[in-house]
């Protein structure tokens, strides 16, 4: 009878980051591995013997994100293509310039906007009248010239 212990390995490396007793902890680096898809491989044995195995699939991205306008993937285009590339970084100052993406307003919005201009212009209109049943409220009412005054 052996004591529990844990190998980690990360993708296809042979060679495990850490082969200890249990419980453990881990610090792992980033910042050596290549931007893109890993795999950490956790392989458990108890103390009879039995191993599980378990494998957490993960992204690291220690470079810039990079933002490009113009191509979706997947999509089927011929011609030229104008395209705007960008990259950010959490090291860069901020520059607001840089803060969205240059793309053109959509469609929709036009159209949205639009009815919500001609909404207010009908309501606008509708209120313009007062309705009949206050039309004789004091709110309403128009003020009646003032009095002459009495000649005495």
């Amino acid at each position: 009878m052996g004591k529990p212990h844990v190998r980690i390995y990360i993708d296809d490396d042979p060679q495990p980051v850490i082969d200890r007793e249990l419980p453990t902890s881990l610090t792992l680096d980033t910042r050596r591995l290549s931007d893109g898809p890993h795999r950490l491989i956790v392989c458990a044995e108890d103390q009879g013997g039995a191993e599980g195995i378990e494998e957490i699939p993960f992204v690291v991205q220690n470079g810039p994100g990079i933002l490009v306008s113009g191509l979706r993937p997947g999509s089927t285009r011929r011609g030229e293509l104008q395209l705007h590339v960008d990259a950010f970084s959490t090291d860069d100052p901020f520059d607001p310039r840089r803060a969205e993406a240059r793309s053109s307003i959509p469609v929709w919005v036009w159209v949205l906007s639009l009815f919500v201009v001609a909404w207010a212009v009908f309501y606008a209109a509708r209120m313009w009248e007062v309705p009949p049943p206050f039309a004789n409220t004091p709110t309403y009412m128009q003020p009646s010239p003032p009095s002459p005054p009495p000649h005495g």
